[in-house]
């Protein structure tokens, strides 16, 4: 027999949106993306002659990328290129594809020695930074890293993406809160209040900038902080050995994590988890979930990272960190922007308006030179613009050309 009842109504399905709301983020982002997209700033596909320096399209035009994260020029150097290649001889396999939680490869155990060794932590490799925080930021927030009790877990309000983004997955195991860039007395004042707080934030910040981190170190000793930094922008260009820019000013402590990506200066790929202790590192190997999956760390990855560590044991190290500090400070005296001076290596150039950033973007790569448009979410409405990236491998002549074409093209610089 047929139900004449009329339909009831459909219930409310909607997220309580309380910590992403993506229809909101695509509908005010997704005109600038679209608009980069048909400026061809999107997808571009290019060969790589010099894989900093020289990029070719199949079209024949040749561009510098301004955009690479190998602030040392480490991902083409030739002893890191060898080391994944003699990786892939001894092993004769790409990787073991099952999860290192069961069993891991002996140049997988001896990287985690070197690394360790040379950032005087105890050294957790994953697939990448994103499967490290994945893994490990519930795990904070429930209070098994540390006492077991939960976390009122503060996230700073610049954090990277891929931190942000574990705030409703954190927000099942403790309070998440979010709090104003680098705001120490809300943070202290969070503190007070709560009896175990840990702080989510970044080391060097991926759209320039840093973390407070005496200030931190004080809420450390004081309150029992937990932190958690992410450092990626900043392993291997600061320290004797790389350490970083948190890191070499940090102790490591069963109250510090720091994490950072192996893709950037350090030339190769994957991250790191910097952990101060081994009961720590046992612990995230058997319930960290992505970090011990079996997309782990392929031979090839772990060999040139092996090459790489034993070029930051060398004195080759310091003299690319010295070409590194001398061509940061040669851009900022030429061309000052907000964060001249901080010895870091990225700079936004703010022009404001997405579709202007879009635009001064497309018309740097028509003159050779291939610049990020970056926008609302990636920075803050009204902050559109280029963001750039130093690097040790830079000519001189390089950056004058490419500070002369912005001159030209925004005069308002």
């Amino acid at each position: 027999m047929n139900d004449t009842n009329p339909p009831g109504p459909t219930p409310e399905i909607t997220g309580p949106h309380r910590y992403r709301n993506s229809a909101t983020m695509i509908r005010t982002a997704d005109p600038a993306w679209l608009g980069a997209a048909q400026a061809g700033l999107i997808g571009v596909v290019a060969d790589s002659p010099d894989a900093n320096n020289r990029l070719v399209t199949p079209d024949g035009h040749e561009f510098v990328n301004m955009c690479s994260c190998s602030y040392l020029g480490l991902n083409h150097h030739p002893a890191v290129v060898e080391g994944a290649i003699e990786a892939l001889r001894e092993t004769g396999a790409t990787s073991l594809v099952m999860p290192t939680t069961r069993v891991r490869h002996r140049l997988l155990a001896r990287l985690e020695e070197e690394l360790g060794d040379l950032f005087g932590c105890h050294a957790l490799p994953g697939a990448s930074c994103s499967a490290l925080t994945a893994g490990i930021l519930p795990l904070i927030a429930s209070g098994h890293l540390s006492d077991g009790q939960p976390r009122v877990m503060v996230f700073d309000r610049f954090c990277h993406f891929c931190m942000s983004y574990m705030k409703p997955v954190c927000g099942d195991e403790s309070l998440v809160l979010t709090c104003d860039h680098n705001d120490l007395d809300r943070l202290e004042e969070i503190c007070r209040t709560y009896p175990r707080v840990a702080y989510v934030a970044d080391g060097a910040y991926s759209m320039g900038g840093a973390a407070a981190l005496d200030g931190l170190r004080r809420l450390q000793e004081r309150y029992g902080l937990f932190l958690y930094l992410d450092d990626s922008h900043s392993l291997s260009i600061l320290g004797e050995h790389g350490e970083g820019f948190a890191r070499s000013q940090l102790e490591m402590n069963e109250l510090t994590v720091i994490t950072a990506s192996l893709g950037k200066a350090f030339g190769t790929a994957g991250g790191i988890a910097m952990l101060g202790s081994r009961e720590m590192f046992e612990f995230l190997h058997r319930h960290a979930g992505p970090v011990g999956w079996s997309q782990n760390m392929s031979f090839p990855v772990v060999g040139a990272s092996l090459a790489s560590a034993a070029i930051h044991r060398s004195p080759e190290l310091g003299e690319l960190q010295r070409r590194l500090q001398e061509n940061i400070a040669y851009f900022d005296t030429a061309f000052p922007t907000a964060f001249a001076g901080n010895g870091l290596p990225v700079r936004r150039i703010t022009v404001g308006d997405p579709e202007a950033a879009v635009k001064l973007s497309a018309d740097m790569f028509q003159r050779g030179f291939y610049c990020s448009a970056v926008f609302f979410p990636i920075v803050p409405k009204g902050e559109a613009g280029l963001r750039i990236m130093i690097r040790a491998d830079l000519s001189r002549e390089k950056l004058d050309e490419f500070i002369g074409h912005i001159k030209d093209l925004s005069p308002t610089h």
